[in-house]
């Protein structure tokens, strides 16, 4: 190839090796990533033996989707130790540039995976259902964004709760989307991101736990614990289907909240919670979202929290025998021992 007697090509020799357009070369040269070794007379680009390696290192780093910058970066870094060939060992440039190459690869497959099943659960939709789903599905963020639930928790929780429960507790309760969904999953995903954004109707307001202004922010994380140690618990027993009954479970659940308010478990206690939390406002809805969402096609339902809550609440409501209660509370008469988990 570099047959001149001066050891340098022209611009189209040097395309010609590379298997790349003349456009192309220029475009690098006028760049910086591809310098020039010196000018003809009649002013045409003349480059030398090593541009022909570095040409190829380019178009391989671009074939891969990197930017001009993180090219540019590379090459400077193999020109600064002296390896600008292709075949040098990886530097930082390069492996924080394919690392950052393959996130950007996995986002864009996530996206086009949540496409691909919301445009099959537009397809398969009912003719009568297809306008409320592209309502749902235009409301979500692609990739989906789990910010809103997120959002809604956060002014669920008690104001200056510790960072690392509040923290705990959203792992529990925010579901991630799937990264290959079933529309099934895209549905019930848009279902609580609507959830979630819907304002309150006029004269309601949206339920809060009890416990949260009985206990305060640091014993509602106390109670929180407490729970999140029951319904793992309890979540074994629903993986095998038994019936919510007494044990190990359901006295980690009272422990909870004995603890949170420094009471004795007693069964006369029992009897009063069982009452007071069976008349507590509920967030049924939400926590059958969770289950539809955490769940593949053909698999069985994860335990949630609100799943957990309420074969704990069966438990508890069978062995002391009450029923749904306004009166006092556990621990005071004008408080209430709603965890809001299960609520």
């Amino acid at each position: 190839m570099f047959t001149s007697n001066d050891g340098l090509c022209g611009i189209g020799e040097l395309a010609e090796g590379a298997g790349v357009t003349v456009k192309t070369v220029r475009f690098y040269s006028d760049r910086g990533l591809l310098p020039e070794a010196s000018r003809s007379a009649g002013g045409h680009r003349r480059y030398g033996p090593e541009a022909l390696d570095r040409l190829r290192l380019i178009r391989s780093l671009r074939a891969l989707g990197l930017g001009v910058p993180e090219v540019r970066g590379i090459l400077d870094e193999r020109h600064a130790e002296g390896t600008a060939d292709a075949g040098s060992s990886a530097g930082g440039a390069l492996e924080a540039a394919v690392a950052g190459r393959l996130r950007e690869v996995g986002s864009e497959l996530r996206a086009l995976r949540w496409r691909e099943a919301a445009l099959r659960l537009v397809q398969e939709a009912p003719p009568d259902e297809q306008a409320d789903r592209l309502r749902l599905i235009g409301a979500v963020s692609v990739p989906p964004s789990t910010a809103p639930l997120v959002r809604f928790w956060r002014g669920w929780l008690p104001a200056r709760m510790p960072a690392r429960s509040a923290g705990a507790f959203l792992d529990v309760a925010v579901p991630q989307p799937p990264d290959e969904p079933a529309p099934a999953q895209v549905l019930a995903f848009a279902r609580l991101n609507a959830l979630t954004l819907a304002p309150c109707r006029p004269g309601t307001v949206q339920p809060q736990p009890e416990a949260h202004r009985a206990a305060g922010a640091r014993g509602a994380a106390l109670l929180y614990t407490g729970l999140a140690e029951a319904y793992e618990l309890a979540g074994v027993h629903i993986r095998r289907a038994r019936e919510p009954h007494p044990g190990e479970a359901l006295d980690a659940f009272v422990a909870s909240y004995t603890s949170t308010y420094g009471v004795r478990d007693t069964p006369d206690f029992r009897r009063r919670l069982a009452g007071q939390l069976a008349a507590d406002p509920r967030l049924d809805g939400y926590w059958e979202l969770v289950a539809e969402v955490n769940t593949a096609p053909g698999g069985r339902p994860e335990p949630t929290p609100g799943t957990a809550h309420d074969w704990l609440l069966a438990a508890l409501t069978a062995q002391t025998g009450a029923v749904p209660d306004q009166g006092t509370s556990p621990r005071q008469s004008k408080r209430r021992a709603s965890p809001g988990l299960g609520a």
